[in-house]
């Protein structure tokens, strides 16, 4: 099962952080969001991976590159410069970093994968949104409806503080209670080849073009995850992940 993560935007909501890298790149407990996206998938055995890469692609394939051979302990002969690794464990990953273009558009993205996902059914995720979902339910209920594509859908946690009621009194205060208004589309696609039917060129767009099509040909289901999900759009956004992270309250961290 392949993964293609799309990992390419300007990010211009959180323009403090993305003036230097990409917004994948943004490290929550001193890794890259990506990288918690990725251990997420491959905790359920999903570990070939293709970054949809854009803007600034030259500091993700850096971080990959540097990935193996700055992982763990070393020694290093400094008379001959050889280098000998100390007990190096490192994710058995398989990572294509692809470039699809700075300009390029989110359908765009994948329809420029085609010649490398056509075979089979493959997932889709963003780059910047972190979640506890189960991906071997998602996947199950994928084939049990037999759709070109599933979507899921997932309630955002609200912005605002949540109040529970005891007549007058407030019993419960939640800060940021999991009970957005209506369900919104949360990424952790799952898709069959025919979805490239939907998408043009560099100017497709994923959700517009594709899904929105899927929805209106009856061959778009949807997942329903009512438990963790949060995107990194802004700095409070990211500031809440790196205190859920810190705390070791992050709902997304599945793997030991």
């Amino acid at each position: 099962m392949k993964v293609v993560i799309l990992a390419g935007g300007l990010g211009t909501r959180l323009a403090e952080e993305t003036e230097v890298r990409p917004k994948p790149m943004i490290e929550i407990g001193g890794m890259p969001i990506l990288w918690h996206i990725m251990k997420h998938y491959s905790y359920y055995g999903f570990k070939e991976f293709f970054i949809a890469l854009g803007y600034k692609s030259e500091v993700i394939k850096r971080f990959f590159l540097d990935y193996y051979s700055l992982k763990g302990s070393m020694a290093i002969n400094l008379s001959n410069g050889k280098v000998q690794m100390h007990d190096k464990e490192c994710e058995d990953w398989v990572v294509h970093l692809m470039d699809t273009g700075r300009e390029t558009l989110t359908g765009g993205r994948v329809k420029r994968l085609e010649p490398w996902l056509g075979d089979g059914t493959f997932m889709v995720t963003y780059g910047d949104g972190v979640s506890d979902i189960d991906l071997h339910d998602l996947l199950n209920f994928h084939r049990s409806h037999g759709c070109i594509g599933t979507v899921t859908a997932v309630r955002p946690p609200s912005r605002f503080g949540g109040l529970v009621f005891d007549g007058d009194m407030v019993s419960a205060f939640t800060e940021k209670p999991q009970i957005g208004e209506g369900w919104i589309h949360g990424g952790f696609l799952v898709l069959e080849p025919a979805i490239f039917n939907y998408l043009k060129g560099d100017n497709s767009s994923l959700e517009a073009d594709a899904l929105e099509r899927l929805a209106a040909d009856h061959q778009l289901a949807a997942y329903q995850h009512g438990r963790f999900w949060q995107c990194m759009d802004t700095l409070r956004d990211k500031r809440l992940l790196e205190k859920l992270w810190q705390e070791g309250k992050a709902p997304w961290k599945v793997w030991e």
